[in-house]
């Protein structure tokens, strides 16, 4: 472990990854997983309590993070096929070090588009919350005060536009103000 982690750690220069996390065996890393989240985790398997394929699969469901698991040749097509489906990027050993430099760079590439698809993601999940708000809004100016439905949106619209605010505030003010 010591010669590989002598090989890796000059291509994690801390301007560009830092903090570096070591982890003894899968153990240790399921409780540091736990503690905080990491944007790459590398696993040299086998580890000395699991070989790591189970490992890579539970880290891969963290959000935001991106596996790259070593395996040694001999065992790289099966593992390879086992985690492929889960996004784990799969390494035969011995791998040379541009190999392990262009694969950090795959990895950075991939976190920077789950970036962004997170991003979009919560932009659509917060969208949706504000039509779900302004909806609920427009049936009970409905149902209160017998608006038409058009009528009911037209007023949410209007009164967003004459206060400067989103229709999500307005809603959220119809929802806490019309018992």
């Amino acid at each position: 472990m010591q010669k590989f982690l002598d090989a890796l750690m000059p291509m994690l220069p801390e301007t560009e990854y830092s903090p570096v996390c070591i982890a003894a065996n899968a153990a240790a890393a399921r409780r540091e997983l736990l503690r905080r989240s990491f944007d790459f985790i590398i696993i040299n398997a086998p580890l000395p309590d699991e070989f790591g394929t189970r490992f890579a699969i539970d880290a891969s469901q963290c959000p935001g993070s991106v596996v790259l698991l070593l395996v040694r040749a001999e065992v790289y097509e099966q593992t390879n096929a086992k985690v492929l489906s889960q996004g784990i990027f799969t390494l035969a050993k011995p791998t040379p070090a541009q190999t392990l430099q262009q694969s950090l760079k795959w990895m950075a590439a991939a976190r920077e588009r789950m970036r962004r698809l997170e991003k979009r993601a919560s932009t659509v999940e917060e969208k949706m919350e504000e039509i779900r708000l302004v909806n609920r809004a427009k049936w009970l100016l409905i149902e209160t005060y017998h608006m038409s439905e058009p009528d009911a949106h037209r007023y949410i619209e209007k009164q967003a536009m004459d206060r400067c605010t989103s229709r999500k505030e307005i809603a959220q003010e119809i929802l806490h103000s019309i018992p």
